[in-house]
C-alpha cells in the first residue's frame, strides 16, 4: 500500500527527499499541500520555479506582466530563443508543466499593483519576491504585512546578492522583521540602477534564486532554521559572504492600507522630470540636416560605447564635472546615455555649475536603437 497523498510516479520522483530523515515523506506532504506564489519570472523567480516545481509544491502562482527579450536569455534560464517575444508568466507555465505535470500552476499575466496585490497575494501560503524594482519591493512586503503572509526575499546588484525572509511567524505567534525595518524608505530616484542600467552577473541569480527556493523549502516544512531576522549578503567576486542580524524597528508605522507605490518611490510614470528633452526623431534631423548649433554627449562608460554608439563625444557620468572644457558655451547640449537616467544626472550636475540650453535624449541609446537603426543592439 502506498502514501494516499500521492502515486507510484510521484513517490519515485521525490525518493531522494523522502529518505531524508530530517525530511521524509512527512516533509513531502506538507510542500505538497502548500502553496507559493513567485512575483516577477526573471532572473530570481526562474530558479526559484524549477526547485520548486521539481521539488513538489502543490500549487505555484507565477505573476509576471513581460515579455522575452533576447537580453534575458544571459540569466533566465526556463526561457530559450524561441520564446522571444511571449509572455514570460505563460511560457514559464508551461515549461514547468513538462517538468513536474503533478503541481497546479496559476498564471497571472499582469502588473501587481495597490489594485490587485491583495486579492492576488491572499490565495497563497508564501510569497517569494523575485522583483528588481523598490515600488514592487515595498509593495510585496506591505502586503505580506497586511496579510500576515511570509515574504521570502532576494535582491541582486551586478555581483552582490542578499536574502532574507521577512514577516516570518515564529512559534510563539510574533512576527520577524519586514523589508522596511531595513529599509524604511527608498533611495533617491537613480541612485540604485536595475539590471538593465547596472548589469548583474548570469549566474548570480541562479544563485540568489536557489537560496530562496530553499528557505521557501524551509518554511514550508518548518525544517531548519529559516533567515527570519537575518539578511545574508554574498559577493560573488570575492566570495565573501556575511550574515547579518535584523530586529523589528519599533517605530515604524503600522501598515495599514496599500500605497501608490511609483509615487512612493519617486517614479511615477506622469512624473515632470523638469528637464527639457529630444526625441530621437528630432535628433535624427537634427544630425541628417547638419545642425551644427548643438552638442551630442555620451555619458556612458567607455565599456558601453564600445557596444555601441550613435557618435556622441564620450564623457562619464562620473567625469562630467572635470570635463567642463569639453562642453560647448554656445548652442544645445544633448546628453544621452542607455536610457535616461544618467542623461538626467548629467543635467543636475551642469545645471548646479550654471550650465544653460541642456537637453537629454528621451529612451537614450535604446529608443534609438529601436525607433531610428535597427542594425544596432540593445543591450
Amino acid at each position: 500500500m502506498t502514501d494516499q497523498l500521492f502515486n507510484k510516479e510521484e513517490l519515485e520522483r521525490y525518493s531522494r527527499h523522502l529518505i531524508l530523515p530530517e525530511f521524509n515523506i512527512e516533509g513531502q506532504r506538507k510542500l505538497k499541500k502548500s502553496s507559493v506564489i513567485i512575483i516577477g519570472a526573471g532572473g530570481l523567480g526562474c530558479p526559484m520555479l524549477l526547485y520548486l516545481a521539481a521539488a513538489g509544491v502543490g500549487k505555484i502562482g507565477i505573476v509576471d506582466f513581460d515579455v522575452v527579450d533576447k537580453s534575458n536569455l544571459q540569466r533566465q534560464i526556463l526561457y530559450t530563443i524561441d520564446d522571444v517575444g511571449k509572455p514570460k508568466a505563460e511560457t514559464a507555465a508551461k515549461r514547468l508543466s513538462m517538468l513536474n505535470p503533478h503541481i497546479e500552476y496559476n498564471v497571472f499575466n499582469t502588473k501587481l499593483n495597490s489594485e490587485n496585490a491583495l486579492n492576488i497575494i491572499n490565495k497563497y501560503d508564501l510569497v517569494a519576491d523575485g522583483t528588481d524594482n523598490f515600488p514592487t519591493r515595498y509593495l510585496v512586503n506591505d502586503a505580506c504585512v497586511i496579510l500576515n503572509k511570509p515574504n521570502v526575499h532576494g535582491s541582486i546588484f551586478r555581483f552582490e546578492g542578499q536574502v532574507s525572509v521577512f514577516n516570518h511567524r515564529y512559534k510563539d505567534g510574533t512576527y520577524g522583521p519586514q523589508y522596511r525595518d531595513i529599509f524604511p524608505s527608498p533611495p533617491p530616484p537613480g541612485l540604485v540602477p536595475n539590471c538593465a542600467e547596472g548589469g548583474v552577473l548570469g549566474v548570480l541569480p541562479g544563485i540568489i534564486g536557489s537560496l530562496q527556493a530553499s528557505e521557501i523549502i524551509k518554511v514550508l516544512t518548518g525544517i531548519g532554521e529559516p533567515l527570519a531576522g537575518k539578511l545574508f549578503i554574498i559577493d560573488t567576486l570575492t566570495f565573501e559572504s556575511r550574515t547579518l542580524i535584523i530586529k523589528r524597528n519599533p517605530k515604524l508605522v503600522p501598515i495599514a492600507e496599500l500605497i501608490d507605490y511609483d509615487d512612493f518611490c519617486g517614479v511615477s510614470e506622469n512624473i515632470n522630470t523638469g528637464k527639457d528633452k529630444v526625441s530621437v526623431f528630432e535628433l535624427k534631423k537634427m544630425l541628417d540636416s547638419d545642425d551644427s548649433d548643438f552638442a551630442l554627449i555620451d555619458v556612458r562608460e567607455p565599456y558601453e560605447y564600445e557596444i555601441v554608439n550613435i557618435g556622441g563625444e564620450l564623457i562619464p557620468l562620473g567625469e562630467i564635472e572635470q570635463s567642463l572644457d569639453k562642453l560647448p558655451g554656445t548652442g544645445k547640449i544633448i546628453i544621452h546615455c542607455r536610457s535616461d537616467v544618467r542623461s538626467i544626472q548629467a543635467i543636475e550636475k551642469l545645471q548646479k555649475l550654471g550650465f544653460k540650453n541642456l537637453f537629454y535624449l528621451e529612451g537614450g541609446i535604446v529608443a534609438w536603437a529601436k525607433e531610428i537603426d535597427n542594425s544596432l543592439p540593445v543591450y
